[in-house]
């Protein structure tokens, strides 16, 4: 197996890299491409999905994980926070934009050429990147299929109302506690004004409504973060897409940070089993 980490993206957007892993089977024949989008204050390489990755590759796919540019990781550490600057400045419109960039990377990459095939190509998205995979796939004509992982169904309503915005549009910053780093992570107000500005493009549900492509909806059941009626929603927005529910599983699909195993967590192993059966039933 092939393992490239923390290639560097350059941006088409901004000045900040998009740090980059791939996972497959270097044998110059044209695999199906599976990129994913992690969550809010996720990276690339947390909890087990390195070894989600390796699955995914080992099963004949070319998975693609990135960090998102304005995540607060850095090429010299992709883990965890160290720019917390950039944290602050993130918004949806990066994130679309970063995903976009990954894509055309993927695609136009020459020594890569022999190893994807580029009419093939899944987006899986966990928590928010769900919401972000899922926008771009109704908008990018080359995604052939979507997956979802605890996705969120609604951006707008994960942000303050009353007097709680009217204090963070005041002060132009907020803050939100890190329980694992113990990091004050900042979020800029221009973070909401970037939704407000653009916010039929961010509601999930008109992107969820716009899908014409093979769509699997994956949701634990013991999800406090992203509740499971969000996974009912987005599924009644597009009835043609699959839902499956897995008991007992949580919004991390089972995983700490760090995950100290050498096997993944038995949640996201069916998830990820799951996953690539969804895609290998849809290849066409």
């Amino acid at each position: 197996m092939k393992i490239i980490k923390n290639k560097s993206i350059k941006s088409t957007h901004h000045k900040k890299p998009i740090i980059t892993d791939l996972f497959f089977k270097e044998n110059k024949t044209k695999k199906p491409v599976v990129i994913f989008c992690h969550g809010y204050k996720g990276y690339k390489d947390w909890g087990a999905w390195n070894l989600a990755a390796e699955t995914f590759a080992k099963n004949d796919l070319f998975l693609v994980k990135f960090n998102f540019s304005h995540n607060g990781g850095t090429i010299e550490n992709p883990i965890d926070f160290p720019d917390l600057d950039a944290f602050g400045e993130n918004n949806f419109t990066l994130e679309l934009d970063d995903l976009e960039d990954v894509i055309n990377w993927i695609l136009q990459n020459e020594k890569l050429k022999e190893e994807i095939n580029n009419t093939n190509i899944t987006l899986i998205g966990h928590s928010r990147g769900g919401g972000i995979a899922t926008i771009k796939a109704a908008e990018n004509s080359k995604i052939t299929k979507l997956i979802t992982w605890n996705a969120v169904s609604d951006f707008g309503i994960r942000f303050p109302k009353g007097e709680v915005l009217k204090q963070w549009r005041e002060d132009g910053i907020s803050y939100i506690l890190n329980s694992r780093t113990h990091q004050k992570m900042p979020h800029l107000y221009q973070f909401y004004l970037n939704f407000k500005e653009t916010e039929d493009r961010f509601t999930i549900k008109n992107a969820v409504e716009k899908l014409t492509i093979p769509h699997l909806i994956i949701q634990g059941e013991n999800d406090d973060v992203v509740l499971p009626k969000e996974a009912k929603k987005l599924h009644i927005w597009n009835p043609q897409s699959g839902l499956k529910f897995i008991k007992k599983m949580n919004h991390s699909l089972g995983c700490t940070q760090p995950w100290p195993n050498p096997n993944m967590p038995t949640h996201l192993e069916d998830v990820v089993q799951k996953s690539i059966y969804f895609i290998q039933k849809n290849r066409d």
